[in-house]
């Protein structure tokens, strides 16, 4: 396999995977392209090499910025906008991770503990059922939240640890 044809699997690839996640199919693929370029690459060239409007660009480069995937760069002489993606696989399943927590689970576990406060008649079947439901789906959704909490810290100690270690 070239390398031409071995980068558009990758693409494909990372398109699909994303898709399974919940990200964007179009927004996978792009991030794929720029982690797999050498340099930094323009709207233009992120156009062509996916044959997408310039507007899906536009829009998916804004949403790889907000997650903190990419990061727009400019070139002394030029006028247009480059964007780069972070190489290092570790530092973008910790930004996903990061960015999934604050946009699925945390808005979850606030209505959860909104939830458990629901009033009712002890004795009612309906209510006992709720509230064991409610209570149960809570626990869950705070053990989640505090394993992944404690993988997140654990890689960012791991990481100024190995930091600390070169300077000694």
């Amino acid at each position: 396999m070239e390398l031409a044809e071995g980068k558009l699997k990758f693409i494909e690839a990372w398109g699909k995977l994303g898709s399974e996640w919940g990200i964007n199919r179009t927004m996978a693929q792009v991030h794929a392209l720029l982690m797999v370029s050498p340099e930094a690459l323009t709207t233009e060239e992120v156009m062509a090499e996916l044959s997408i409007s310039r507007g899906n660009a536009n829009m998916t480069l804004r949403d790889l910025i907000d997650w903190g995937l990419v990061e727009k760069q400019h070139k002394t002489g030029e006028r247009k906008e480059f964007f780069y993606a972070e190489k290092d696989t570790w530092v973008i399943a910790r930004r996903v991770a990061e960015e999934r927590k604050k946009r699925e689970l945390d808005p979850v576990l606030k209505i959860l503990a909104q939830l458990t406060e629901v009033k009712g008649d002890e004795n009612d079947p309906a209510y006992k059922t709720f509230k064991t439901s409610v209570n149960d789906i809570n626990k869950l959704a705070k053990n989640v939240n505090t394993t992944l909490d404690t993988m997140l810290k654990a890689e960012e100690n791991w990481f100024f640890g190995s930091i600390f270690k070169m300077f000694k």
